[in-house]
């Protein structure tokens, strides 16, 4: 019989005890009799039956409701048993004791919140037979205080509770008391529901609901004393006859601890000395408990330790502070912050704070173990001389009180040995960062006392870090060379036709500097900036110099067969005055000395292979090479051609020295610089394998240090200044519920594919899977019709989109649209069609591409041109529009900005401003995250280009899916 929600009837809440599951709490609605009884109808509530009696629910009983609903079994099963199945088989045929003691205690997490709220509210214990409303339940107002008791004698130890509540000991033995939850032990006497002080927990009281005393025989004591009474002592307060507990109280003393168990494996952990007594575990409770025993008067003595709770955990913030954690919460055993790991190990950590340590009272103590180690700060007393082709290094390194010539430590830095014997036989550890830091100063340097390098490696000595260097910072201005801060300013050619622009002229200043100090060097000035202009001033200079000297000297120019032309126009144009050799063709010279009759001789590499012995019979004022990347292959005949070359000068040029690899640089510079990047399997091994394969930023730095002085790059960017400023504005747009609904199931699907290949090692076999699984949550981030012709809903940033349009629209901006789905435009495309918007529209298979473009550029009705990125994002000129909208991040942010630079280039006199949108909790914010992790010296001359979908990783696949 059901409950009339038309007539009288009361919430209650009823305490029932579950077969299976043990004590629970139930909402019920019982219909209330004519005289106010409580009558025999009620009805179980729930979420979903329960509006129909909400009239007089507060917000309250809304939690309670559904909270109970929680813990109810069908509930139970559903969370830890995926399958469908009967709560009578579940019980039967699944449920254990295993079972129990992991579900019980998240019950009982829920109940104690129950409790919390239902104070206060109708609460009763339910009737065998199931009527909700047998008795009613008290909440005790004050907790229950818990006396333990030990009494030994020569035959047993007893042990048993006494409670006491408001002063009043609570006879609790043989009264059907229960225990409702166990910890906090919740306990159930005489219709009255009490907790306790110190929260204990239920199953130390359960033994006692119907017994007096436990016994423990003598023969069993030792092993009940020390697993039972001294950890009871600490929580607990204890009253005990035949054996001592005493309280004292010591100043503390933090420890560290260092445990050498193999090289370069060893750990530190944090210990707290008190007295004479080392603990080992940081203090979670004020007391800790040691324990004596003296066989010759049989007396156990537990001392109760005072713990500094506050005071130890402000020693672990305060390590937390310099850089280490802990392992684990419950562990004492100390690691490196995972920002600190990549920069160090743990004894470089120790060695690099120790007198900090000791200057906050920290006691550093050793494991005995074979070896002994020295900590202390290791200090570097480095200073360099200047000779006329070289620096002589003098460096003494300082171990704690030793000091040793740095140039000993050669061998283990180069074979990356971190121990160092001293003369005392006990063990240094060299820092983790001195292996790549100086790894190239000892690889170059000549060595015997002290170190010696050749000019050309000014790069190595510019590269070491003067804040982690001892006595370098005075002496540094030696090795930096003043000429090296400011370039001598060099008059131009008086026959040069042209006028170089100031950063021209900043290269032409440049080659001289190289010059100066016998130098070679790289120019590798963006397309289109000027570098055959650059060089033509220089050789017009060099020929005037030498008119002045009466002698003549001749260059080589070695380039592609496609640029000899454009060489021959632009020395025509800018230097008439040079005579010029086109050593090209059939009819070409076979005598070397008829290079004496000129200024420059211009050739191609396959010209040079071929006539290499006619080439390296001349000995050149300079060689430069044109698009030098062309001997990028260090095993082609035209980089061992051109190696052959003789020449006073070298200079290379080119926008792409890196087009495939890093390892494309070394035969470049090795041409440029003989010796300065060292061998090439020195080379492959220190730079290229590092910064390719792992991302080594440290190491890319080291390259770029040795590189620096000889490489002079000038982007568009640097030098346009003309170019009016751009703004970039990442718009963050929600996905629509039916929208991510969609996403999240595709999701799980690869995620679950992707992380099952992995597990199978079958990962790297996968990427068509990984592209096709990452695409299709890419689209369905931007709209999910892309992928479901029938997909009906909204999708989040297509509304986000069109009303940013909207307002750009309205204040008259032209805008260009860039997408690389050609779905996603057409949506686009469809929603302006029907909306009247008129607009442009490019993409691969547009036929009229010229006429689109034109039309869009001088017809002002048109504000808006959907554009396809790989389509329309270079070759391009469309100055008309100042607003770029960028659908979806791509995986090479190069490629967004080629498509900003359409209309942020040479003619635009508006501010540009760039409107980036990226779905929320979605696969794009991680690819925004992911490119920034990858991008390792976005501005500098190295860039690895390789497919970024091919360089992911395990780890980066499992976060993009996570």
């Amino acid at each position: 019989m059901r409950v009339d929600s038309s007539k009288p009837f009361k919430l209650v809440y009823s305490l029932c005890k579950h077969e299976f599951l043990g004590y629970l709490v139930e909402p019920h609605v019982v219909q209330i009799n004519q005289d106010g009884s409580l009558s025999l109808t009620y009805n179980r509530l729930f979420t979903n039956t329960a509006k129909e009696y909400s009239k007089s629910f507060d917000e309250g009983d809304w939690d309670l409701i559904r909270l109970c609903e929680e813990i109810e079994q069908g509930q139970i099963i559903k969370r830890f048993y995926k399958r469908s199945i009967r709560p009578s088989e579940y019980f039967s045929g699944v449920f254990d004791e295993d079972l129990y003691a992991v579900i019980r205690p998240k019950i009982e997490e829920k109940l104690l919140r129950i409790f919390d709220l239902l104070r206060g509210r109708p609460f009763y214990l339910m009737s065998k037979e199931g009527w909700p409303v047998e008795t009613p339940i008290n909440f005790a107002e004050h907790r229950v205080s818990v006396l333990f008791h030990f009494r030994r004698s020569e035959h047993e130890l007893r042990y048993f509770p006494t409670l006491k509540y408001d002063g009043y000991r609570i006879e609790f033995m043989y009264k059907g008391a229960e225990i409702i939850t166990n910890e906090p032990a919740g306990l159930l006497l005489e219709n009255t529901l009490y907790f306790f002080e110190k929260n204990i927990e239920g199953r130390k009281l359960a033994p006692f609901l119907n017994r007096r005393f436990i016994s423990i025989p003598r023969s069993a004591e030792q092993n009940y004393v020390k697993k039972f009474i001294a950890p009871l002592i600490e929580r607990y307060h204890v009253y005990a006859e035949g054996f001592d507990i005493k309280t004292i109280q010591y100043q503390a003393i933090p420890v560290i601890e260092f445990q050498y168990h193999s090289e370069n494996h060893y750990d530190l952990r944090l210990k707290f000395k008190y007295g004479d007594y080392l603990f080992s575990e940081i203090a979670s409770k004020p007391i800790s408990v040691k324990l004596t025993y003296t066989p010759d008067d049989d007396r156990y003595i537990f001392y109760r330790i005072k713990r500094s709770i506050g005071w130890e955990q402000g020693k672990l913030l305060g390590l937390e502070s310099l850089g280490l954690q802990r392992k684990r919460s419950s562990s004492n055993q100390l690691e490196l912050l995972s920002d600190e790991t990549e920069q160090s190990s743990l004894l470089d950590w120790l060695n690099n704070h120790i007198d900090e340590l000791r200057d906050e009272g920290f006691e550093v103590i050793q494991k005995k173990s074979d070896k002994r180690y020295v900590f202390a700060k290791m200090e570097l007393n480095l200073e360099v001389e200047e000779g006329i082709d070289w620096f002589d290094i003098k460096a003494i390194v300082r171990f704690g009180e030793y000091s040793i010539p740095f140039v000993k430590l050669k061998k283990h830095i180069l074979n990356h040995q971190r121990e160092f014997t001293l003369p005392s036989g006990e063990v240094a550890i060299i820092p983790e960062h001195w292996f790549s830091q100086f790894n190239d100063l000892f690889y170059f340097a000549e060595s015997d006392e002290q170190l010696r390098l050749q000019k050309q490696h000014v790069g190595v000595i510019n590269g070491l870090d003067e804040t982690e260097i001892t006595g370098l910072s005075m002496k540094r201005k030696m090795a930096k060379l003043s000429q090296f801060e400011t370039l001598e300013d060099i008059g131009e050619p008086q026959l040069f036709k042209g006028t170089l622009r100031p950063y021209q002229k900043a290269g032409y200043n440049w080659f001289w500097f190289l010059k100066q100090y016998q130098f070679g060097g790289c120019l590798a000035d963006d397309m289109g900036l000027g570098k055959t202009v650059q060089t033509l001033a220089l050789l017009q200079k060099e020929k005037e110099n030498a008119q002045e000297l009466g002698t003549t000297k001749t260059s080589l120019i070695v380039m592609p067969t496609s640029l000899i032309y454009n060489w021959l126009k632009e020395a025509e144009r800018f230097a008439p005055d040079l005579r010029i050799l086109n050593h090209t063709g059939t009819l070409r010279g076979k005598s070397a000395s008829i290079f004496a009759d000129y200024d420059v001789v211009i050739s191609t590499y396959g010209i040079a292979r071929i006539d290499t012995d006619l080439l390296e019979d001349f000995f050149f004022h300079y060689i430069i090479l044109d698009e030098s990347q062309n001997i990028k292959n260090v095993g082609s005949k035209a980089f061992k051609a051109i190696q052959r070359l003789r020449c006073s000068h070298r200079l290379i040029l080119s926008g792409t020295p890196i087009e495939n690899t890093v390892a494309d640089l070394w035969s470049q510079m090795s041409f440029a610089n003989p010796g300065l990047l060292g061998s090439y399997s020195f080379f492959k091994r220190e730079f290229v394998t590092p910064i390719e394969k792992k991302k080594d930023e440290a190491v890319a730095k080291r390259l770029q240090a040795l590189i620096k002085p000889f490489v002079l790059r000038r982007t568009k960017d640097q030098v346009a200044k003309e170019l009016p400023e751009k703004s970039e504005k990442v718009f963050y747009c929600g996905m629509t519920e039916e929208q991510s609904a969609y996403y999240d199931r595709v999701k799980a699907e690869y995620r679950n594919l992707m992380l099952k290949q992995i597990e199978e090692g079958l990962f790297k076999k996968s990427g068509i899977q990984v592209i096709k699984g990452l695409s299709q949550l890419r689209q369905l981030a931007n709209h999910p019709r892309m992928i479901d012709e029938d997909y009906k809903e909204a999708s989040g940033k297509f509304e986000s989109v069109i009303q940013t349009l909207e307002s750009v629209l309205l204040r008259g901006h032209k805008v260009l649209i860039f997408s690389q789905f050609v779905k996603q435009m057409k949506i686009y495309a469809d929603y302006f069609a029907k909306q009247g918007i008129t607009f442009s529209y490019l993409d691969g298979a547009t036929q009229n591409r010229q006429d689109v473009i034109e039309e869009y550029r001088t017809n002002e009705s048109i504000k808006v041109f959907l554009i396809s990125i790989k389509a329309g994002g270079v070759g391009l000129n469309l100055t008309e529009a100042d607003y770029v909208f960028i659908l979806d991040p791509w995986w090479n942010p190069a490629v967004e900005m080629q498509a900003v630079d359409r209309t942020h280039r040479i003619g635009q006199t508006k501010k540009v401003f760039i409107y980036k949108f990226i779905t929320r909790d979605s696969v794009e914010e991680k690819i925004l995250a992911l490119q920034r992790n990858k991008q390792m010296l976005a501005t500098s001359l190295i860039r690895v280009e390789e497919s970024f979908v091919k360089s992911l990783t395990e780890e980066d696949i499992a976060e993009l899916l996570s």
